[in-house]
């Protein structure tokens, strides 16, 4: 039997006070804005802790708003008080976990096991979805399957996404090897290529590839590295989170880089964090925020070389930034920096750039409706000033912003690319 009283000390408490409820915040807050509740703004869901904690609700009674928070942290940003948001919610999720294991039902628990454990965590799973994506596409099956109007009776979610998700490259053969030696001048990057991202966008890793290359690094894809765990520790799989940390860190840690690379804002939001899946007094702390330093997102690394613009691309351009990229790594500038430095590109600021999109991880999927209400606010952001192109740091967001482009009719006007592929299209590679 569950115990609530032990679960409510589990809940990060003493963090709760450093909200002053000034509502900075809410103007920032997804969900508010859309669902214009204040159980659903990151003052009330504090709040909601708090009481929960101190025992006069029910842990049941914060779940809805926990369970609809995108976890964006763009409070986070905005906080006068710096309110560690991440903290607070993170030990609402984890606990809420622990209280509902007992009335999930078999399928649900099967269902977990099977995404969570044995899929994202299993390459060989990884390298047959992607294998099959792409002969999915490459054969048109996708159409006859839409023809058969199978999909009809599917969740709304699997449809809507499955309609939209482009079509799959197989990953190139990687060096996952170090040379003898390296020059003074070159960066030895040790390349983190993700799970979705190394499924779905192969591609725009091998193409990361190849400008970190060309800007005189050495690159190299280790085999040892695996899932990062924020989807996980996203969904109160906590032990499973910190057991995926423990072997990336340990897989990089036998080999010298002057960075580890990604192209992934989430993933390097989880990665940049991995020592606070510990507590101080672990062994594990100090490794892992040693490892958690060298981690740093492609832009940040592109930024710094000198990288051969050949091709005038000649476009409208918006940049729709990854909440976790800007509010947890604090990469803000250097995209910008590159976009804006690529020949022929007129650059559209997109209102509200900041917000989320509404894709968190499996947000879209587990929360589709609502997260279609923060999609469509997105979207009427864009229909004053449509551009040609809309640059993406995430796959998550990459996919949710295709799905927006075709909800609004704009799929034969609008391009959705990854940073990485339109800089390689200015580079010619």
């Amino acid at each position: 039997m569950i115990d609530e009283k032990e679960l409510r000390g589990k809940l990060a408490y003493d963090e709760t006070f450093s909200c002053v409820q000034c509502g900075y915040c809410l103007p920032a807050c997804p969900t508010y804005i859309s669902f214009g509740k204040e159980a659903h703004s990151p003052r009330g869901r504090i709040n909601l802790v708090k009481l929960a904690a101190e025992g006069k609700i029910s842990i049941h009674d914060m779940a809805n708003p926990i369970d609809l928070c995108l976890g964006c942290r763009a409070c986070e940003t905005v906080c006068p008080t710096n309110v560690e948001y991440g903290k607070i919610l993170t030990s609402a999720v984890n606990v809420l976990a622990e209280y509902r294991e007992k009335d999930r039902s078999r399928k649900e628990k099967v269902l977990r096991d099977v995404v969570f454990h044995r899929a994202l965590t299993n390459k060989n799973v990884l390298k047959l979805m992607g294998k099959g994506l792409y002969y999915f596409k490459k054969t048109k099956m996708d159409k006859v399957l839409r023809k058969s109007k199978i999909l009809n009776i599917m969740p709304q979610a699997i449809g809507r996404m499955e309609s939209i998700t482009p079509a799959v490259k197989l990953p190139l053969n990687r060096q996952n090897a170090l040379s003898a030696e390296k020059t003074r001048s070159q960066l030895r990057i040790g390349y983190f290529s993700g799970c979705v991202m190394d499924t779905i966008f192969a591609n725009v890793n091998d193409l990361a590839i190849k400008l970190l290359e060309i800007g005189g690094c050495e690159v190299v894809t280790i085999k040892e590295q695996g899932c990062c765990g924020a989807l996980q520790h996203h969904s109160g799989e906590r032990e499973l989170a910190v057991n995926l940390a423990k072997k990336n860190i340990e897989a990089f840690e036998k080999y010298e880089f002057d960075y580890i690379v990604n192209a992934i804002g989430g993933c390097g939001a989880a990665l940049v964090e991995y020592h606070h899946f510990f507590d101080e007094n672990d062994i594990w702390f100090e490794r892992a925020k040693r490892f958690s330093a060298l981690n740093k997102d492609i832009s940040v690394i592109l930024s710094k070389l000198d990288l051969p613009f050949t091709k005038s691309i000649n476009k409208n351009v918006s940049y729709q930034p990854s909440c976790h990229l800007t509010n947890v790594q604090k990469v803000i500038d250097e995209p910008l920096k590159i976009l804006k430095s690529i020949p022929g590109i007129t650059y559209i600021p997109m209102k509200q750039k900041d917000m989320c999109c509404g894709s968190a991880g499996i947000y879209n999927i587990v929360h589709h409706e609502e997260s279609m209400l923060i999609l469509d606010d997105k979207m009427a952001h864009l229909k004053n000033n449509i551009p040609e192109v809309i640059v993406t740091t995430n796959p998550g967001c990459h996919l949710q912003m295709l799905l927006g482009v075709e909800r609004e009719g704009l799929s034969d006007h609008v391009k959705v690319v990854h940073l990485v592929e339109i800089i390689a299209e200015a580079c010619e590679i």
